[in-house]
């Protein structure tokens, strides 16, 4: 495997935060739990601070790590919002944005 690849992961059977609980056929997680690891992580290796791990991979205000996301194709951008950048986030984040924000005036 080549140092850019990431391995591919299985799930288990049991939930990866720790917890030991069983979860469903393809699941890594129980229900929030990815969220749990998540902050785990966080804590232990970035002083509980989302600055530091974001500063600790180059990003913060000087870089944009929600624009690094839509510039490597794995987030999008809503096209129709007023502000720039407009509201970013996953496919789906932006789809549910938009019909909450962007109603067409015959939709109320």
């Amino acid at each position: 495997m080549a140092s850019s690849e990431k391995p591919r992961l299985l799930p288990t059977g049991t939930c990866w935060c720790g917890c030991e609980r069983e979860v469903g056929l393809g699941k890594f997680f129980a229900a929030g739990h990815d969220k749990t690891a998540e902050a785990a992580l966080i804590a232990l290796k970035y002083e509980g601070s989302v600055p530091h791990f974001l500063h600790a991979h180059g990003y913060g205000p000087h870089h944009s790590v929600s624009a690094a996301a839509v510039k490597d194709g794995v987030w999008v951008e809503c096209d129709e919002c007023s502000t720039t950048p407009g509201y970013r986030g996953a496919r789906e984040s932006v789809q549910n944005h938009k019909r909450k924000f962007h109603r067409r005036g015959d939709e109320k």
